[in-house]
């Protein structure tokens, strides 16, 4: 497993060294960006048989943060998030298969709005350090594009121009510093 595997170990996210984060097409000409503030998450990886890893996450949709409070109020009623009915979202591991040296895709059920959709999220790991606390870190990014579609999230409206004014694909971009437990 090459580098992945000094990695075995229980991590937890440090959600505040790691990023949650969102990119759709506005208006059909625009990029908005946005990000959930409160998650967390914790890995059991097994770097010999990477198989037998596991990675479970929750997702508070209540925290999401476009720099538009009219906008994050939009998004958490029930023409999207609806997060009165659905105050979290999960993701659970169902594999996790090695692509390269420093590459691999974790595959599982991610659960928004109440909709559970199989997804196969390609990671890299960038590297592992200790910080000035004692902390073992080790650092992933991933990117995947989904269709909000899939999870329930329909609402949009026509733009007299054509087209819609929510792009149906949205990227989800990862950047995750995880703590070794002890």
């Amino acid at each position: 497993m090459s580098n992945l595997s000094e990695l075995t170990g229980t991590y937890a996210i440090d959600a505040a060294h790691s990023s949650l984060s969102f990119v759709a097409r506005h208006a059909m000409v625009a990029k908005v960006r946005g990000s959930f503030e409160k998650f967390e998450g914790t890995a059991n990886l097994d770097g010999q048989n990477p198989d037998n890893s596991s990675v479970r996450v929750t997702i508070d949709p209540a925290s999401v943060d476009t720099r538009s409070s009219d906008r994050d109020a939009h998004l958490a009623s029930p023409d999207f998030f609806d997060v009165a009915q659905h105050p979290s979202w999960h993701f659970e591991s169902t594999g996790v298969k090695v692509t390269g040296d420093d590459t691999f895709d974790v595959a599982g059920n991610l659960t928004i709005k109440g909709v559970t959709q199989p997804v196969t999220i390609p990671f890299e790991y960038t590297g592992s350090a200790t910080d000035p606390f004692g902390n073992q870190r080790a650092g992933f990014e991933g990117e995947i594009t989904v269709n909000r579609k899939d999870f329930g999230l329909t609402w949009n409206a026509a733009l007299e121009t054509g087209g819609v004014l929510v792009s149906e694909k949205v990227k989800l971009e990862l950047e995750i510093s995880a703590i070794k437990q002890a």
